[in-house]
């Protein structure tokens, strides 16, 4: 059956506009469309295809369990689960993992155990959650209202109660806002769709001292940052401010699909049998590719790599800038870095994706200022080069017409 981009009108539900192109394979950090036309892939899947496409190790773990059992739900346990969360624990704060299929299920889990946490440990009353505006935590109904973005939620009817927004850095308007019905505060530690805003480190642990302070537990949503990402395991080990809760997904999986909440005994024992759960979390074949993701990702190796990397990526763009002027800023960390485009460049970071498309470089936006990079935190130095030459080149192309 041929099918074409064409088809996508056809048949799809019009909620995205894919790029003209269909890419058909991948290998490394290079793909290539219906036409066999290749591209250099800075966007990595929003964060990913964190050791790019079909890692010789990933596709080996999933032959190897797609030959064993693919699925059983949670009715029963399985062994790549069981090693994955014993792996995940042993690595950082926490002692309990409850698996989902994504971000968003795994910060709906976040937000219904805080909740039901502040319940049983402190009465009805504490119920409320705080989050940042220009923050994303996922689409369901729950998550997108606690993200701070109307665009997303608006639409769809009464929201979810008992969320309320503050600025992200202002500590003093959370003060304002926080009390004892505080229940939880929901934050990203770098924010990714917002604009890949990296906070001053005393705003987050000034975060954390007034969640202590009002009984509350620190939610960290490190869907996009976490696994490496930012040059350590997860973004928090940078900062040193250990949240209560947190979510991964996006390269937890290397490409399959799985999300993770990690939190304490304490914490977790209110989620018991029966209140919560997920048909296809935990899945035996997500959780080997996911495990075997982790055991490559999880090194100083590759930590200190992808630092490296951040330095050839500013390098290269502030030779860019040099040139057309159209950055104000390169923001955030490792393998997730946003230019943030000038002041005369203002609601058109669309335009420069397109154009970088247009020469064979596939990038990401963050909001309507800000080009957002998110590739593989293996991705070789010369394509590093050849993908910014590319993407200067669909910058000269733009701005000539």
């Amino acid at each position: 059956m041929q099918v074409t981009r064409d088809t996508f009108n056809d048949v799809m539900v019009p909620n995205y506009n894919p790029a003209a192109m269909v890419p058909v394979r991948g290998e490394g950090s290079r793909v290539w469309d219906q036409d066999g036309r290749e591209y250099i892939d800075f966007a990595g899947g929003i964060a990913v295809n964190v050791l790019g496409h079909c890692h010789p190790k990933l596709v080996s773990a999933l032959h190897e369990q797609s030959n064993k059992i693919w699925h059983l739900s949670n009715i029963f346990t399985n062994e790549p689960a069981l090693r994955l969360a014993t792996k995940l624990s042993s690595a950082t704060f926490a002692d309990k993992v409850y698996f989902a299929n994504s971000g968003a299920e795994a910060n709906e889990a976040a937000l219904k155990l805080a909740r039901r946490f502040a319940l049983d440990n402190f009465g009805e009353n504490k119920n409320e959650i705080i989050a940042f505006k220009q923050g994303f935590h996922g689409r369901t109904f729950f998550t997108v209202t606690v993200g701070g973005q109307a665009a997303y939620s608006d639409g769809f009817g009464p929201k979810p109660g008992g969320v309320v927004h503050a600025e992200y850095g202002n500590l003093e308007m959370l003060a304002s806002l926080m009390s004892e019905k505080t229940c939880a505060v929901m934050m990203e530690p770098m924010q990714g769709e917002g604009g890949i805003i990296v906070p001053d480190e005393d705003f987050v642990s000034g975060v954390r001292a007034l969640c202590d302070k009002h009984q509350a537990l620190l939610v960290f949503d490190e869907v996009q940052s976490g696994m490496g990402r930012t040059g350590a395991l997860f973004e928090y080990m940078n900062i040193g401010v250990v949240p209560d809760i947190l979510t991964s997904a996006k390269s937890l999986g290397g490409g399959f699909p799985i999300g993770a909440m990690l939190t304490t005994n304490k914490i977790a024992a209110s989620l018991v049998p029966g209140s919560h759960g997920s048909t296809y979390g935990g899945n035996p074949l997500a959780c080997a590719v996911a495990e075997a993701a982790f055991d490559i990702i999880n090194s100083q190796e590759i930590f200190e790599g992808v630092r490296k990397k951040e330095s050839l990526f500013r390098q290269k763009l502030e030779e860019i800038n040099s040139k057309y002027h159209v950055f104000s800023e390169i923001r955030g960390k490792g393998m997730l870095l946003g230019a943030a485009l000038s002041p005369e460049y203002q609601g058109r970071a669309r335009d420069f994706m397109l154009a970088a498309n247009q020469q064979d470089l596939m990038c990401l936006i963050a909001g309507a200022n800000v080009v957002r990079f998110a590739p593989s935190l293996i991705i070789p130095d010369e394509d590093i080069v050849e993908g910014l030459a590319r993407f200067e080149r669909g910058i000269a192309t733009l701005l000539s017409k």
